[in-house]
């Protein structure tokens, strides 16, 4: 019980300094709620991101080795393949909208939703300091104390969730949101991507650089072949 205290103290600190930009990636997902995107995909796509990021780092407290530092930050390319993805692939999505609507599913099936995996995708790929910070601090708990620490990172995972959801309400910030998130979301996911390159010197490795530049060059030659299709698909059911 001695530990429990400063456990739960420390888990607020590391919570809060490493999580601090997700307020602001979560706030662009709840602006982007629609009949395709759903709250309870935000919600669980952010608690599998964030279960990923402390499996990564748990090994430490079993005394084992991670990938190194640059070979984590190539994370970056998931949030920015799929910013380059929702950039060509806007217009398909909006067409998409009327055919999810008509079916409501389980709660249960979010977990096997695309929409779900992007967001657990952004929030692991953004997760990059968090191994960085959670790995020492894991491999220094007892076993107590990782106890304490768990349970005080996932219920701050939705105290993020419900905080960033309340903020969208706020009638300046929903407005703003609104008119300029669906153009904004690609280039700040893409944004971020390069910066998780940047920050753990994945770009400072040559062939940790090119490899990445490969990565993100095919998923834009995907991502533009897909648009292509998703257009002249369009376009056949207007002419009918």
């Amino acid at each position: 019980m001695t530990q429990f205290l400063p456990a739960i103290s420390t888990g607020l600190t590391a919570f809060t300094a490493t999580n601090l930009d997700d307020v602001v990636i979560l706030l662009l997902f709840f602006s982007q709620v629609n009949h395709i995107l759903k709250h309870k995909h935000i919600v669980v796509g952010q608690y599998l991101g964030f279960s990923a990021l402390v499996l990564t780092s748990l090994p430490s407290f079993f005394g084992s080795v991670l990938l190194p530092r640059p070979w984590i930050g190539m994370l970056g390319i998931l949030p920015i393949a799929i910013g380059i993805n929702r950039f060509l692939n806007s217009d398909s999505d909006d067409e998409n909208a009327d055919l999810e609507m008509q079916s409501e599913k389980p709660w249960f099936t979010s977990f096997l939703s695309p929409q779900t995996y992007s967001v657990a995708a952004v929030t692991f790929a953004n997760g990059g300091d968090n191994v960085g910070i959670y790995v020492p601090l894991f491999a220094n708990c007892t076993l107590e104390g990782l106890i304490a620490i768990l349970g005080v990172f996932f219920l701050l995972v939705g105290v993020w969730c419900y905080t960033a959801f309340r903020l969208t309400q706020v009638p300046a910030i929903a407005n703003t949101l609104t008119r300029y998130g669906n153009q904004l979301v690609p280039f700040v996911l893409i944004g971020l991507g390069i910066l998780i390159l940047n920050d753990s010197g994945t770009l400072e490795n040559r062939g940790l650089a090119v490899l990445s530049l490969v990565i993100s060059g095919c998923c834009l030659i995907s991502a533009y072949r897909n648009a292509t299709v998703a257009i002249e698909v369009v376009s056949s059911i207007s002419e009918d």
